[in-house]
């Protein structure tokens, strides 16, 4: 039985799964290749770059015309900067690859030999040199994973390739297809032997053509899923088809992992007679950002490197981008698939909108000790004036000392709001997230169901009687406290009627250090088109 994939390469035979060869443009790479060119793939992590390029290798062999090998160069991330370790590594590697991809010991033979000879810094040219002498086609090689080589040895690896360049096609590969989360000539590489930055486009400086693979189309992923329904007769409702597109923005890795979690993890859906609702789909959403899948923690990993900061605190915080910050940062976050650039800059899809705020806010957010029956009434509705004069008082009392904690400092009231309100919200309901560049707020919106589901009957059923909305703009006093209140409602108001709900309430975070609390702190409420909106001041 075939299942949908989240870890590895995709095999036919086992995993549903797009054509690896319709993934990129095939008709452009043989272009290349029979231009005797080098070139560049490159795309965020788990959106299928090896899994195309394992199948472009078998496809390459299987025409004839060449003879085609691919090599994941990632051991020899271990070696750092030791070039004599790191290419060792890396000539090991390839000489497995070509004794059992190509039925070729050449290299298995000759590689040690060719590396006391000629020492690191010449041994990769050499061998590929060789071994090509000694093919009776032109060699195209396929370097996997090369953005996890580091320093020196990454240095030395891209000069001995741009060194052997006049030697293709005879003595050396025809085509070289280097690829990697980073296109080369952004990458910043520090060697230790010159004390010095390299700049990936100054190390090999032959390349042709900078490939991205994209992420799916929404026909592709009604394809992946239909093979689903084919093989075991389970359907999925348009509501949730469109909610898996919704939330994955098509990242290949998100939508496989949404599709596995409900048709494969949730034990009560395994029932293939049942129709996979959206409802289902929101609750797979729920289990892999709890859990902390493994694509999704490196994800939050990034967010502690400085030049990924710059950019996602302006995005948290809704101010737009300075005009002096650097190009490389945006198109660093942009490569990570973190961010994305159009229609406009921000966070690539609503997973990981989500799973940014609540990875800097998860520490903050276990060390709360507020619990939600404190503001759960007896018709299990969430008393939201209760909960947000609890935390009026917390911020008052404990802002000073809790902000400090934040590396977002820009973001840490809006953040610390989020910690608590995610602390009450755990036990039962959802928060969806809106924020983005210039738009000078968050938009939160609290789901809460006010009905348990049956016994006997999934957790997920809960979610299909009566749900409590409730609006939350979070705003930074600018201008005026009149100004920013005249924005605010008005904001409020338009996303109240946006989310179907007349529950709003409105933050405005005073920030200046020299007005005392006793003016920060108020509760109002306004009217704004017919709605109440009560505004909290803090």
């Amino acid at each position: 039985m075939r299942f949908f994939n989240t870890a590895g390469p995709v095999n036919s035979s086992d995993h549903y799964c797009l054509s690896p060869l319709e993934r990129f443009d095939l008709e452009e790479i043989e272009m290349l290749i029979s231009q005797k060119e080098y070139s560049v793939l490159h795309a965020p992590r788990q959106t299928g770059k090896t899994s195309s390029m394992l199948a472009l290798v078998d496809y390459l062999n299987h025409q004839g015309q060449y003879r085609a090998l691919y090599c994941n160069v990632e051991t020899a991330q271990t070696a750092r900067e030791d070039v004599a370790r790191g290419i060792k590594n890396i000539l090991s590697v390839l000489s497995y690859s070509a004794e059992h991809g190509l039925d070729n010991d050449f290299l298995e033979k000759n590689r040690t030999k060719i590396l006391s000879e000629n020492g690191e810094d010449a041994a990769l040219k050499v061998c590929l040199g060789n071994f090509c002498a000694h093919l009776d086609k032109p060699f195209v090689l396929v370097l996997d994973e090369i953005d996890a080589l580091v320093g020196d040895t990454l240095i030395s690896v891209l000069r001995q390739l741009r060194s052997g360049y006049t030697d293709r096609p005879k003595r050396f590969p025809i085509s070289v297809i280097l690829c990697g989360v980073r296109d080369v000539r952004d990458y910043r590489i520090h060697s230790s032997r010159t004390k010095e930055i390299i700049t990936g486009g100054s190390a090999f400086n032959i390349k042709a053509e900078s490939l991205r693979m994209g992420d799916f189309t929404r026909d592709e992923l009604y394809s992946l899923l239909a093979q689903h329904t084919e093989e075991t007769g389970q359907k999925f409702s348009e509501q949730a088809a469109a909610c898996i597109w919704h939330l994955s923005c098509g990242q290949p890795w998100l939508v496989n992992a949404l599709a596995y979690e409900t048709c494969f993890k949730m034990k009560q859906d395994r029932d293939r007679t049942r129709t996979i609702n959206k409802e289902m789909v929101d609750e797979a959403k729920d289990n892999l950002i709890l859990r902390r899948e493994t694509h999704l923690d490196q994800l939050g990993d990034k967010l502690r490197e400085k030049r990924v900061c710059r950019i996602v605190e302006r995005l948290l915080t809704g101010h737009p981008i300075p005009e002096d910050l650097p190009e490389d940062d945006l198109q660093y976050v942009m490569d990570l698939g973190l961010v994305r650039r159009r229609p406009q800059v921000e966070i690539a899809n609503p997973v990981y909108r989500e799973i940014v705020p609540r990875m800097l806010i998860s520490t903050t957010q276990d060390m709360l000790s507020y619990q939600s029956a404190w503001y759960v009434n007896s018709d299990n509705s969430l008393d939201m004036d209760k909960l947000m004069a609890a935390f009026q008082e917390f911020f008052r009392e404990h802002s000073s000392v809790w902000l400090e904690r934040f590396q977002y400092k820009e973001a840490g009231p809006q953040l610390l709001l989020q910690a608590f309100l995610q602390r009450i919200i755990n036990s039962g309901g959802r928060i969806e997230r809106e924020y983005g560049l210039g738009r000078m707020r968050t938009d939160l919106l609290v789901l809460w169901p006010l009905e348990a589901a049956e016994p006997g009957s999934p957790d997920w059923t809960r979610w299909q009687g009566r749900i409590q909305k409730v609006v939350i703009e979070l705003k930074l006093l600018h201008k005026s406290l009149e100004a920013t209140l005249s924005d605010g409602l008005e904001q409020t108001g338009k996303y109240m009627d946006t989310c179907g709900t007349d529950h709003g309430i409105l933050v405005i975070f005073d920030r200046r250090r020299d007005i005392p609390w006793e003016e920060k702190i108020f509760r109002q409420e306004k009217m704004h088109n017919g709605s109440k909106i009560t505004v909290w001041g803090m």
